[in-house]
């Protein structure tokens, strides 16, 4: 059977290519819906992104859901010096047909986990966790019924790259990351640290052009243009490809490795504030609460990406 998902998002180009990841592969990955986040950009064009993004990759039966506009104590801190104005910037791609779903987006998550049986229902975050923490805050009885919490965030050997010490996501909404992690339900976290080693180098962004659809052209015409921030800033090969991680553990999670351990968000110091502190060496007798992972297989990893996008439009 499929594993049934929701995917939250703040789409974002890596985010475009972990959605389309996720629709290219029916057989394992039942996406219930898109819901989008504040994040990357303003909600408006992360809600009409994740619609163009569906639309792109033919299945416009999902639906597109709008979330919080905002974090849930801070100002929004947004990434359009590396994501563009739109979020989206690189492919020209169409004004969307499908609707934005009327509901918001923290009730579609609320309903869907409290009438679905439980844990029958993955919920994949890949972007900040306002909504995931909203929805926890509002119906609590909601943790015990998740599947599992798949989230892009955080770093530990990698540190941060939007503040010396913090991960973007976990950065713009730290006391929506705390109550996520605290919450009980099931975590695994792909960081930096697992996606600084999957990096689209100019022969991997090659084969995904070379697919010859529109799906592999668009992914193509994304990454390249947000590689540019990460090329200059690095001086790497390739620019590190963050959230179809997410959706790569859960099609193949024999490609990463790590191990469960504490994981605690720093909320208040004007230093870290945003820092994953991860006990990965078992040093305390904090609760084990996430799997954390730490390392990928990047040829596996792109392997997969690239025969997952052949089989779209």
């Amino acid at each position: 059977m499929s594993r049934k998902i929701i995917i939250d998002t703040d789409p974002g180009q890596d985010d475009a290519v972990a959605i389309l990841l996720a629709l290219a592969s029916p057989a394992e990955i039942d996406v219930l819906a898109v819901v989008a986040v504040a994040g990357n950009v303003g909600l408006h064009h992360n809600a009409n992104n994740a619609r163009k993004v569906v639309e792109l990759s033919g299945r416009r039966e999902v639906p597109v859901y709008a979330g919080c506009s905002r974090p849930m104590r801070r100002t929004l801190v947004t990434a359009e010096h590396v994501h563009g104005d739109t979020g989206l910037n690189g492919p020209v791609l169409p004004d969307p047909i499908i609707p934005l779903q009327a509901q918001h987006g923290v009730d579609y998550l609320i309903e869907t986990l409290m009438s679905a049986e439980p844990k029958t229902i993955t919920i994949c975050a890949l972007g900040p966790l306002t909504n995931v923490a909203m929805a926890l805050v509002k119906e609590p009885r909601i943790a015990e019924r998740i599947q599992e919490i798949v989230l892009m965030g955080g770093a530990y050997f990698e540190v941060g790259n939007i503040t010396p010490a913090a991960e973007f996501n976990i950065y713009v909404d730290p006391e929506a990351a705390d109550i996520v992690m605290r919450c009980g339900a099931p975590i695994t976290i792909l960081p930096l640290d697992v996606t600084h080693m999957v990096q689209s180098t100019k022969p991997r962004l090659d084969a995904i052009k070379g697919l010859g659809n529109k799906s592999g052209q668009a992914v193509y015409d994304m990454l390249t243009f947000s590689e540019g921030f990460d090329l200059k800033k690095y001086g790497w090969d390739g620019a590190p490809l963050h959230d179809p991680t997410v959706i790569a553990y859960l099609l193949k999670p024999e490609l990463f490795a790590g191990r469960v351990c504490n994981v605690a968000i720093e909320t208040a110091s004007e230093l870290t504030v945003g820092m994953t502190v991860v006990d990965y060496w078992h040093v305390t007798d904090r609760p084990r609460n996430a799997n954390y992972l730490r390392s990928a297989d990047a040829e596996g990893f792109f392997a997969l990406l690239t025969e997952r996008l052949a089989r779209l439009p």
